[in-house]
């Protein structure tokens, strides 16, 4: 399989992002881990967006992966966390010096320094998540996710779910892996209002212009609670951030809103934010998960025992990559006909009788 996530031109993004990310600190020197399994000879790395590994969210869920499998295959595991855009190549140079067997990268912005990477260490393998290059690289596998799936069941519900008729949404940089999740869930929306004969609105995203509201980076939380503000001001009152760590700005507006006597929820992506960020928990009415951490380690095993393949695995709700998460605490804020439709919906895409289309979706 290859994904299409269209590169554009990277480095134009990543240079623009650069300028917009607080560009402090330097690359890390990898850290080793130390697992409990019988312990192989094989190494596998993992090097973050600047995000970090304690993003609650995909950095955050690619590494867990990653010390899952030094548990389960007894591999050593060493990491190297960025700070900014500029750490990247620093950190892929580092671990090639680490002796890295498969090295890991987060994001759509490492994707020309794994490129270059590749290129340098021809008998090395990568893995790069939510990225995959116009041509493939003999040495580098895109691990891609069709969110776009699991949005669209979030969007439905958030529909379904809002008391206002306006639900919102907005990003960190506006860059394909993010935007795939604000178009579905802006077309689950645009679903519910056709089955249901409402006209739910959506603030933060126009699909059809792929033009809404951004952050301009994944760390300035403060950006992000001023954002959902201003989207609560416009009367929403279900939020799905799609920012990284900035999501945690939006859970303290939203922490803010309900105390002051508001009807909001949060919506989190990536991981189930029920879990990853349990203080936003009593507002979390479900998670748009991409399953990373089965993934990475799936990734391991192939490579361990000989089996790299470079063709891109594309996560989608046939193969369980992309799942929404339990309701949990706000299970009975959804109603029991909403359930079944959202079973049916899944259903639907799962078969094909359904296609949630994106312009960043990747081919499956």
């Amino acid at each position: 399989m290859r994904a299409t996530l269209k590169r554009g031109s990277i480095a134009g993004i990543a240079t623009a992002g650069a300028a917009m990310l607080v560009l402090s600190g330097c690359g890390a020197a990898p850290d080793a881990g130390s697992g409990s399994a019988t312990k192989s000879s094989f190494t596998g790395c993992i090097v973050s967006d600047s995000g970090g590994f304690d993003d609650q969210s995909f950095n955050q869920s690619s590494y867990d992966g990653l010390k899952k499998s030094e548990k389960d295959l007894g591999i050593t595991v060493k990491s190297a966390e960025s700070k900014a855009n500029s750490d990247y190549e620093t950190n892929l140079n580092g671990m090639m010096s680490a002796g890295c067997n498969l090295t890991f990268t987060v994001g759509f912005l490492l994707g020309d320094a794994t490129k270059a990477a590749a290129a340098a260490n021809t008998d090395k393998h990568f893995a790069i998540i939510d990225f995959a290059y116009d041509a493939p690289i003999a040495n580098v596998k895109p691990v891609v996710y069709d969110t776009a799936q699991a949005a669209y069941l979030a969007g439905y519900a958030a529909a379904a779910t809002s008391k206002t008729g306006k639900v919102g949404t907005f990003g960190g940089i506006k860059i394909p892996t993010v935007t795939i999740f604000m178009d579905g869930f802006y077309d689950g929306v645009q679903a519910y209002n056709k089955a249901k004969g409402k006209s739910v609105q959506v603030v933060g995203w126009d699909k059809a212009t792929q033009d809404g509201s951004f952050t301009g980076d994944f760390e300035k939380q403060d950006t992000g609670k001023q954002v959902t503000k201003n989207l609560l001001d416009q009367g929403a009152d279900i939020i799905m951030p799609v920012a990284g760590p900035v999501g945690k700005g939006s859970g303290a507006a939203l922490k803010e809103a309900k105390a002051a006597g508001k009807d909001v929820k949060l919506i989190w992506v990536d991981s189930d934010g029920y879990l990853t960020a349990p203080e936003y928990k009593d507002l979390m009415l479900t998670s748009v998960i991409k399953q990373m951490g089965e993934a990475v380690e799936a990734v391991v095993k192939d490579d361990k025992d000989g089996k790299f393949s470079n063709a891109a695995y594309v996560g989608t709700l046939a193969n369980d990559g992309v799942a929404i998460a339990p309701f949990h605490d706000l299970d009975s804020a959804v109603s029991a006909e909403t359930k079944s439709e959202l079973d049916a919906l899944k259903a639907d895409i799962v078969s094909g009788k359904l296609v949630v289309q994106s312009q960043a979706s990747p081919k499956k």
